[in-house]
């Protein structure tokens, strides 16, 4: 696992963050998947979404905590990261205990 992350970039670590958060209730629509695509090429938004498709959340989640100590993120990035994850989550108008709870864990893992 250790050398598929590690050549992650912000880019494509920023998608694969948003993608889970698109996971967080198992029910991804395309508000979500939309939304996404409009902040990334098309080439890494389907790198990524064929490696998170073939994870599971604990995965997921060991793969986000090793790639964010690979790279340093300054608090404006954090920041920011944190505001298009919240956009995601409420891109469906629906914020759900499961993504509460996912938005909880991250807060834990990015900071």
């Amino acid at each position: 696992m250790e050398s598929e992350i590690s050549n992650w970039s912000k880019e494509e670590l920023k998608i694969y963050i948003l993608l889970l958060c698109t996971k967080a209730d198992s029910d991804v629509t395309p508000e979500e998947i939309n939304l996404i695509k409009s902040k990334t090429t098309t080439e890494i938004f389907d790198k990524m979404y064929m490696e998170i498709r073939a994870d599971d959340e604990n995965t997921s989640l060991e793969k986000i905590e090793a790639a964010i100590a690979l790279h340093h993120y300054d608090i404006t990035e954090v920041f920011e990261l944190r505001k298009e994850m919240r956009a995601v989550f409420s891109a469906d108008k629906h914020f759900g205990r499961k993504e509460h709870y996912l938005d909880q864990i991250m807060d834990h893992i990015i900071y």
